[in-house]
């Protein structure tokens, strides 16, 4: 990279928020906050980069303006924190989104101030465990994935945006006298927050034999480089080999994001009649399986 393009994006506000965020879940729903922030000041542009740079120069031309303008927008919300049309916990969201921009941006915003003024958030959460029963619902779903997604989650303890990190030579079973009694998993490898966890053998073998081995039987050449979860197979094509063309494998294998997996699991609830329509004014605060 030239030295040029190199001072480009150190100074362009956009490229340097989403720089700082890791999970591209996050990524994802960090960028949402902020647009929604930025319409509401009035800061145009046709793509999310044009309207930062807006907001950039305008507010480092006038602090007062943008420590103005985020309060009002953060009154809004606590009037809705109030009304009970959202948690505190949602304002704080927003928070981290657009201070983030603003340090990135090297905006100097009074934040100490700003967040005297913010609701509190309960720091326990309002879902709960699913049942014995609905988790065998669950793994009724008609997808060969959805199984290996729940022993894993339920046995590991690990959060959806994992799954963007995962990938098969993280999972190393354990022996004991010859038998394997347990998986080792790295979580988050590579990054800051990396730790290890361990998940049952039956987890283990589920996601081993049901999903993994399953796809080298298919051909899917699996390493220890591979992702964990990825795209179904497509539909047989004439241009497949023939060997593989009876089982209609992909011929190029795509991660299946944590994004993913979150709209496979809330399927598996809506098919098997656990996540249903709520009544008018009710909010849904059963567990989500993601968290299982």
């Amino acid at each position: 990279m030239d030295i040029g393009k190199e001072k480009e994006i150190l100074t362009d506000p956009y490229s340097m928020f989403v720089y700082a965020i890791k999970s591209p879940l996050t990524r994802k729903k960090y960028e949402g906050r902020l647009t929604k922030f930025f319409e509401f000041t009035g800061i145009v542009g046709q793509t999310l980069e044009a309207r930062c740079t807006a907001f950039e120069l305008k507010a480092r031309a006038d602090t007062n303006w943008a420590t103005y303008v985020i309060i009002r927008f953060l009154q809004i919300l606590k009037q809705r924190v109030e009304s009970k049309e959202i948690s505190g916990a949602t304002v704080r969201n927003y928070v981290k989104a657009i201070k983030l921009f603003c340090e990135m941006s090297e905006i100097q915003i009074p934040w100490k101030k700003i967040m005297r003024g913010l609701p509190r958030s309960r720091s326990y959460a309002n879902d709960r465990a699913p049942t014995t029963e609905e988790i065998k619902k669950i793994t009724n779903y008609p997808d060969r994935r959805i199984k290996s997604i729940v022993y894993f989650m339920a046995s590991s303890g690990i959060r959806l945006g994992a799954w963007d990190y995962l990938k098969w030579g993280h999972i190393k079973p354990v022996e004991r006298n010859g038998k394997i009694v347990a998986a080792r998993v790295i979580v988050y490898a590579g990054e800051d927050d990396e730790y290890i966890t361990f998940i049952t053998p039956e987890a283990y073998f589920e996601i081993k034999e049901s999903w993994m081995d399953y796809r080298k039987e298919c051909g899917d050449n699996v390493t220890s480089e591979s992702w964990v979860m990825r795209n179904l197979w497509e539909v047989a094509s004439p241009n497949y080999p023939s060997e593989l063309a009876n089982r209609g494998l992909a011929t190029i294998p795509q991660k299946l994001h944590s994004s993913g997996i979150k709209r496979l699991m809330e399927r598996s609830q809506w098919a098997q009649g656990i996540r249903k329509k709520l009544d008018n004014g009710k909010k849904r605060h059963e567990f989500q399986a993601v968290h299982l």
